[in-house]
């Protein structure tokens, strides 16, 4: 092995992945006691559909504007079409609708905080499906956030005031498994266009679940009601999933899953402010395991020396993070998209568990 070259400072970037995933979890978070109340007397899949329809619109439009490459991202293309297609009959269609079932079979506030589990969910899989790193920093965060997750789930079954049971619980824990297993898989087209990512996905899960509604013959909404679910799509579904795919391209499905779980507490938090008192005792000491379990997780830095094999693939990137430096005749001026390949090199510095480091451990 060589000597490996020695890079310092911070993980290139890092800063801004808990940025983006930040805004992520905030964006999600604070639409799910907006959901359960505009979602009320309307079938599942309908108000799933009418969800991803609006996150579909808004990045439909944005889109509209300059293509990928104008942009400096790289464009889908039909090898990615199966995974879009699997994660969005997971993550747009199935995952929603477990949610808003659940959601009318249980507290708001208790939902919110439950759904960290998608959190923890996703540092599971990320490791098994993607190889990325969980030490013993993870596995006591991940620990931490199932115990309070757990908790929640007492909470409802000793049947506190206005509480649905284990059967809402349920729902809402399947909605967190398969979201996470949806964002572990979408990491793998974290390096393409989030825009174009986001609109292919809710426009497959709008048209999937609008199907499976009239299939079953939900109820639908009256206007106001619909219109409510479509702009909080387009913002809770829509703008989180474009931030939380950027998120993911530098901080890794786990690492970005981790700060993502912050979104339910801004949940919880909208939930108390608009006068919802159905939690139980319980919920306090939840919390406090969930804050803990998400701080660990963002609080964690890594750094050794490792080996980058050859590669050639095609992303959005720049000329100053010590991993790109291929020649151009002249030199763009900003971040930009093309087939490029990277020699193999080793060096140490600190990094997460983006696109270019996802080694073994």
């Amino acid at each position: 092995m060589t000597e490996p070259d020695h890079v310092s400072g911070p993980a290139p970037n890092a800063r801004r992945g808990f940025a983006l995933a930040l805004g992520a979890a905030a964006s999600f978070g604070l639409g799910i006691p907006l959901i359960q109340r505009a979602s009320e007397g309307v079938g599942s899949f309908f108000a799933a559909a009418l969800l991803y329809a609006g996150a579909a619109l808004s990045c439909g439009f944005s889109l509209a504007w300059t293509t990928p490459r104008a942009r400096g991202e790289a464009p889908l293309g039909r090898p990615q079409l199966p995974l879009l297609v699997g994660i969005a009959v997971l993550g747009a269609a199935l995952s929603p609708a477990a949610l808003i079932w659940g959601l009318a079979r249980t507290s708001g506030l208790s939902a919110a905080l439950l759904l960290n589990a998608e959190g923890a969910f996703t540092v599971l899989l990320a490791r098994l499906l993607e190889s990325e790193r969980l030490g013993g920093r993870l596995v006591l965060a991940v620990t931490l956030i199932f115990a309070g997750s757990a908790l929640v789930a007492l909470g409802e079954v000793s049947g506190g005031p206005g509480t649905g049971g284990i059967v809402g619980v349920l729902a809402v824990a399947a909605a967190t498994l398969g979201w996470a297993t949806d964002s572990t898989l979408a990491s793998r087209l974290s390096g393409f266009d989030p825009r174009a990512v986001v609109a292919a996905k809710s426009a497959i899960g709008a048209v999937l679940s609008i199907a499976l509604a009239l299939t079953l013959g939900e109820s639908g909404p009256v206007l106001l009601a619909a219109a409510a679910l479509v702009a909080i799509g387009s913002v809770s579904y829509g703008a989180s999933l474009m931030l939380y795919l950027s998120a993911q391209r530098i901080l890794g499905a786990g690492r970005a899953g981790a700060v993502f779980s912050v979104g339910p507490f801004f949940g919880a938090l909208l939930a108390l402010a608009l006068g919802d008192r159905t939690g139980s005792w319980i919920v306090a000491p939840a919390a406090l395991l969930l804050v803990s379990g998400v701080g660990l997780q963002i609080a964690e830095r890594h750094a050794h020396a490792h080996r980058h094999a050859g590669l050639a693939h095609d992303h959005r990137h720049g000329h100053d993070d010590g991993h790109h430096d291929h020649l151009h005749d002249p030199m763009p001026a900003s971040p930009h998209s093309h087939v490029h390949a990277h020699d193999e090199r080793v060096h140490a510095h600190p990094h997460t568990d983006d696109a270019h480091h996802r080694h073994r451990h």
